[in-house]
């Protein structure tokens, strides 16, 4: 960490804040607080500079406009992609996903310039994949099968210097034909996944703040965000 407290940096509400989000930002709040460690919440507008000392910087989900927008003043601003290059977390969601690419779909499906943090590629997709998704995690991460809601016309590819997050068991996930959700490389994780993911997936959250952290972390009773997971796990799963 840059101190001794966690520093979340929720990136552009007032674009990037369309389906709930900003819950992320609570249940690692929370989450950090259960194991007495303190965080501090910036929840920086986009006529703001990215600050340099953030530990977790959250991206959500938008609309075409306010994305090419979000993706115009980061990649002008350069901080997010210096956070990066000194090792901090980085959770992007839906537009967030697509926009820390090397580019994505705009409005009339042509390609536009990403931030280059990820390797991956994004544009319009066939059809719009809306519902619950689910997904089994790679094995590396350590986390247990995940589950969301997916909203987006979005078809992405994964590039060599990037890893699938999860392999998808139900829904549309990348919708890149090989069957994947999102994407991640060292400690930059993005997804289609709304929920909000980390309310629906704890053990996600925990990744992150393990990320930040730079330590394993210790273990929380189990609590409501847990029996979310397994009521969304058992709804979608379960045969009628």
């Amino acid at each position: 960490m840059s101190s001794d407290r966690i520093k979340i940096v929720w990136i552009y509400p007032d674009l990037l804040s369309t389906y709930g989000d900003q819950g992320n930002t609570i249940v690692l709040e929370r989450r950090a607080a259960l194991r007495d460690i303190p965080t501090e919440t910036v929840h920086l507008r986009s006529d703001e500079p990215v600050p340099d000392d953030g530990d977790i910087y959250l991206l959500g989900g938008g609309e075409d406009r306010p994305q090419i927008l979000a993706a115009q003043r980061l990649r002008a601003d350069g901080g997010l992609t210096a956070a990066v290059q000194r090792n901090a977390v980085i959770f992007a969601v839906c537009a967030g996903y697509q926009i820390i690419g090397h580019e994505f779909g705009g409005e009339e499906g042509q390609p536009l310039p990403g931030l280059g943090i990820l390797d991956i590629r994004s544009g319009r997709g066939a059809q719009r994949a809306v519902g619950e998704v689910v997904g089994d995690v790679a094995a590396e991460l350590n986390v247990p099968r995940i589950t969301g809601f997916e909203n987006h016309q979005g078809a992405t590819t994964i590039g060599p210097n990037a890893r699938p997050l999860a392999k998808v068991v139900s829904g549309v996930g990348n919708g890149d034909g090989q069957g994947f959700e999102g994407a991640y490389a060292g400690h930059t994780l993005g997804t289609y996944m709304h929920g909000p993911a980390l309310v629906r997936n704890p053990a996600l959250a925990d990744l992150l703040l393990t990320w930040a952290v730079g330590m394993e972390l210790p273990p929380l009773q189990p609590s409501w965000s847990e029996r979310l997971r397994e009521e969304r796990l058992n709804a979608v799963l379960t045969p009628r």
